[in-house]
């Protein structure tokens, strides 16, 4: 996206110390008071962000122990916004995943609420879905279940065939994806600036998007400085623990720990059979599906993501094991993965991508923080001090919207970066809403939300 920028001017060293000021001494609030950590970003969103992170890029190949060149890295996975992660390569490559008609998905096992449902599992407990990568936790699990419901609940109400039930499956999440996500995770400027339709009060065809930065040559790419860095920050989104649902038994309804606790009861990873009871109450991740629902600190409360900064959940800090298997070094830290991986695949520093894209002022080292206690930059390592202008993109990107939005909202770094991929995807996808149908909207308009997207799935 930027080739012609160079590098940033890093050393393993300065990775290594801003990495530990990004995940300091787990010290989670008591749930009994507000967490100066939240954002006012429903937790829903944090995994919806992972759902559509699964659903454009697939790198089995990539390593954190090696120089990458940036123009030979593959996304093994089409760079569209299809729901290839749901459908797998379709009925008739993989006809397990569907039912004997071949139209709609086959379902899971009810969970104890009896409204709820698992994603289908193997024997040996393994999901058997389009990307087993979204049975990684339990959370995650459950909203890959309520798509699958979706494409149902379309196939049932339509009574159409696969391909145009898939097509309006597809038209729906590309809607909450431009509309609903992005809107939420983006400063307004930024957003308006390049979808202008939706300030305007208008459509895409009279106010077509507008990018500057995001260029095809020959077909729509994933570019680096997108996948290694900008699509990157909802890593510091993620919070402790989270309420699956109004039970007030701790191993039941929460708060249950994304990584687990140290007795292992109370663990929210994947890829295993998890609790029937740890069914999730849709109303507290997402706004607008419950009466009772509200801010405050309550059984009732939407449960915020944390904030978009340079500080990253104390989980984050212990990924397991098996997640640095047959490296030399064992990185147990997603904050010193995320640095050594944008610096060896080349990055450049976080202002050096200011500058080019006109934004003023720049954040300059002497004046980014990191950490809860707000660090200076330039104290956490000498080449930090030395050279004002060798920030680290990703850190770069969460240090700007914490600096700049309140950490409630990518800043125009990284927000600019985020809508122009996501927007240059689709209008280069000949298959999306914005090119077959720039005039297409669901039947509920620009009401359509994730909220009427689970209220539709839950009814399936």
């Amino acid at each position: 996206m930027f080739r012609n920028l160079p590098p940033a001017e890093l050393t393993e060293e300065d990775i290594i110390a801003l990495s530990k000021e990004m995940v300091p001494e787990a010290d989670p609030v008591p749930e009994t008071k507000p967490d100066p950590a939240e954002s006012t970003i429903p937790a829903g969103y944090t995994y919806l962000g992972q759902f559509i992170a699964h659903d454009l890029t697939f790198d089995p190949v990539s390593s954190l122990q090696h120089d990458n060149d940036p123009d030979a890295l593959v996304d093994f996975r089409s760079p569209r916004f299809d729901l290839d992660s749901l459908y797998g390569r379709g009925p008739a490559d993989q006809p397990y995943l569907y039912e004997e008609d071949g139209s709609r998905l086959v379902m899971g096992r009810l969970l104890d609420d009896k409204k709820s449902r698992d994603v289908p599992r193997s024997p040996a407990q393994r999901a058997i879905i389009g990307d087993p990568r979204n049975d990684e936790n339990v959370i995650l699990a459950q909203l890959h279940a309520l798509f699958m419901r979706f494409h149902n609940r379309l196939a049932s109400k339509k009574g159409a065939r696969f391909a145009e039930t898939q097509r309006l499956v597809r038209w729906h999440y590309q809607w909450v994806v431009l509309y609903d996500y992005l809107s939420k995770i983006v400063n307004p400027k930024t957003y308006f600036e390049v979808l202008s339709h939706r300030d305007k009060k208008s459509d895409p065809c009279t106010h077509p998007p507008q990018l500057r930065f995001y260029r095809v040559r020959d077909e729509a790419y994933m570019p680096i400085e997108f996948s290694a860095a900008a699509f990157r920050f909802g890593h510091s989104m993620v919070r402790h623990r989270y309420r699956l649902n109004r039970d007030n038994d701790r191993g039941k309804g929460g708060p249950l720990s994304i990584l687990g606790e140290e007795d292992g009861t109370v663990d929210l990873r994947g890829f295993h059979l998890f609790r029937p009871d740890w069914f999730i109450e849709w109303d507290l991740f997402f706004e607008g599906l419950s009466a009772a629902e509200q801010r405050e600190l309550t059984k009732d409360r939407v449960q915020p993501a944390f904030k978009i900064d340079t500080v990253l959940s104390d989980p984050m800090s212990r990924l397991p094991t098996e997640l640095t298997k047959g490296a030399q070094r064992p990185i147990p830290s997603l904050a010193e993965r995320n640095l050594i991986r944008g610096w060896r695949d080349g990055l450049p520093s976080g202002q050096a991508v200011a500058r080019l894209m006109g934004i003023d002022p720049v954040l300059t080292n002497d004046k980014l923080t990191v950490g809860k206690d707000h660090k200076p930059l330039t104290e956490v390592s000498p080449g930090f001090k030395n050279n004002p202008d060798n920030a680290p993109l990703w850190y770069y990107i969460l240090a700007e919207a914490d600096q700049v939005c309140g950490g409630n909202q990518l800043g125009p770094v990284g927000g600019r970066i985020l809508m122009e991929v996501f927007v240059g995807l689709m209008l280069h996808d000949g298959y999306s809403f914005l090119r077959q149908w720039p005039l297409w909207k669901p039947d509920k308009g620009y009401d359509f939300n994730m909220t009427e997207l689970i209220k539709e799935a839950m009814q399936a």
